[in-house]
């Protein structure tokens, strides 16, 4: 749903009184602490029907509110509207009047939605309200995932750029630029075909969204659990003009193909809100751009989500709970670091606590925390931000990621003078961290009066549930494994044989390995005599740390991952 949503609802709810003060606050504070969309809330709590609060909405926005299981779809409305559009917007063509279609649309609450399906569509738009599982059914049934779609779109992308001779020699040489380059990236076909990719991708998961033009080629690529997969790559001229539609989408200066370049776009995609981060990179054959989505409604920032092990969860709500030291999460990129972070600020977002984050970027915003997105180009680094930060009088401190002695020794600082800090680094495993603080430059005797604890993380795919298969490991494995086979005691270890559910991958989603390292006494004595990471890591284990491979191990015991994830990644 669109953020438009939450000011629609509370205006009606302040006129017509659906639901009572006090709970359409709880409401409010539940969609704050889930990111959950607040129109679902209301109806999944039973506070208020479904067709009641539509009605209320339809009556509110100006749109007539109508059951599509009592309405006849017009077969031209259906045959105007391509799947895609229809599986990309949550919209159903319900009718057609000349040059005017009625929509019903998943998310009535989103401002823009009009003006992009006119366009996209070439008509006249007018909104409908309908029940979001007949939207969903009627969706279902009559715009089916047809493989097709893609091919069409560019087949219509061939044929309207194939009428201007002239402008295809112009794309094929790159040498088209400014205002008729961006007409051209503007041009229907080439807006439908961007958005059924960044559709596509979404809808398979995906984390990010690769778009490289090479000399012969033009590839698009997407990532997903971590493994990129190729989509069939469009002919080699459309590279311009579909980067530069990207960039035109995220207010890029489309003139500038010499220098990197950074922005957002904020897609609705079937009736919900999705950010995706922009890169752009000049290289030798045009601009390679990668998309970072960040999709609210598939990141749960709850920290039982995280599927830590319970010692480590247990351990962890203590240390958030501290009123000073530093508290460390490394790993490398992509390994949910962020992820992590968030949920432990989100679990202590009170309203007796101050909380400030500088970040490069900021994913996700939450409410009620105070974040700072980081901006080399004008000089606002790390070290500046956190400097200004303690003259805001906070009680959390969230460093997006310790870089140089600079910023260590003020977040070391802001410890010593009473505030939790949160931050990460790049090191393999915990003792690592240590280490790696030691070669910035920071005084030993500075990190044992201040760290608290470091917990290392990583990412395995975990086994499609749909297909995976049972058998029993051999005793190679087991030595890989470092295991007996009196140690797994007949259990048996699970692979994915591929199924639809999973892309033929045999893998499905991701799950965490953690490992948490305390500083305790004996290891701040280690710290102040410098000794190697190897051997505070024996004496760590002593004290009870589980590692990242044992926590893997019990993930292989549980059919959570594969023996192949685990020796990959830890």
């Amino acid at each position: 749903m669109h953020e438009n949503e939450a000011i629609i609802l509370s205006e009606i709810n302040s006129e017509r009184h659906l639901i009572p003060t006090d709970q359409f606050t709880a409401v409010q504070e539940e969609h704050t602490r889930t990111g959950k969309s607040l129109f679902n809330i209301i109806t999944d709590f039973g506070l208020v029907s479904e067709d009641q609060l539509l009605q209320a909405v339809a009556d509110h926005l100006n749109l007539e509110y109508i059951s599509l299981d009592a309405t006849e779809l017009s077969p031209s409305a259906l045959n105007a509207m391509p799947s895609s559009v229809a599986r990309m917007y949550g919209a159903v063509p319900v009718a057609l009047t000349g040059n005017n279609i009625m929509v019903a649309v998943l998310d009535p609450f989103n401002p823009h939605l009009v003006e992009e399906l006119s366009f996209v569509l070439g008509k006249d738009v007018q909104l409908l309200v309908a029940p979001r599982k007949q939207i969903e059914e009627v969706i279902a049934r009559h715009f089916s995932e047809e493989s097709g779609s893609l091919k069409q779109v560019l087949e219509d992308m061939e044929t309207e750029l194939a009428k201007d001779k002239d402008l295809m020699l112009a794309l094929d040489k790159a040498s088209i630029g400014g205002a008729a380059l961006e007409e051209v990236a503007n041009q229907a076909p080439i807006v439908r075909f961007v958005n059924l990719i960044l559709f596509q991708a979404i809808q398979d998961r995906a984390s990010d969204i690769h778009f490289e033009p090479f000399e012969e080629e033009f590839k698009i690529r997407y990532r997903v659990d971590g493994a990129l997969y190729e989509m069939a790559p469009p002919p080699k001229h459309l590279a311009l003009p579909v980067i530069s539609r990207i960039k035109v989408m995220a207010n890029l200066n489309i003139a500038e193909r010499r220098l990197p370049q950074d922005g957002r776009i904020q897609l609705g995609v079937a009736g919900r809100q999705v950010d995706l981060r922009v890169s752009t990179l000049p290289t030798q054959f045009g601009e390679s751009v990668v998309l970072r989505v960040l999709d609210r409604s598939v990141v749960n920032l709850e920290l039982e989500k995280l599927g830590l092990p319970k010692e480590i969860s247990e351990k962890l709500l203590e240390l958030i709970r501290i009123p000073n030291g530093i508290v460390i999460v490394t790993g490398p990129t992509g390994s949910g670091k962020t992820t992590t972070l968030y949920s432990c600020l989100k679990r202590i977002n009170t309203v007796d606590l101050k909380l400030l984050t500088a970040e490069d970027p900021v994913e996700y915003d939450i409410e009620g925390i105070m974040q700072v997105p980081i901006n080399e180009a004008i000089g606002l680094t790390f070290a500046r931000a956190l400097r200004s930060f303690l003259r805001q009088d906070p009680d959390v401190i969230l460093v997006g990621e310790m870089r140089d002695l600079e910023t260590g020794q003020i977040a070391i600082q802001a410890s010593l003078t009473g505030h939790l800090v949160f931050t990460t680094l790049h090191t393999n495993d915990a003792p690592g961290a240590i280490t790696r603080m030691i070669d910035m430059g920071v005084e030993p005797f500075l990190i044992t009066s201040t760290l608290q604890a470091i917990l290392a993380q990583r990412l395995v795919r975990t086994v499609c549930k749909k297909c995976r298969i049972a058998y029993e490991p051999t005793e190679a494995v087991l030595r890989q494994c470092g295991l007996t086979p009196s140690e797994i005691a007949g259990r048996p270890f699970y692979y994915g044989k591929g199924c639809a559910e999973c892309n033929q991958t045999g893998y499905r989603g991701r799950k965490g390995l953690f490992e948490l390292m305390i500083i305790s006494e004996p290891l701040r004595e280690l710290i102040n005599q410098l000794a190697p990471s190897g051997v505070m890591r024996a004496r760590a284990l002593e004290l009870g740390m589980r590692t990242l491979r044992e926590d893997g191990i019990r993930n292989i015991l549980d059919g959570n991952t594969t023996v192949e994830e685990v020796l990959k990644y830890t």
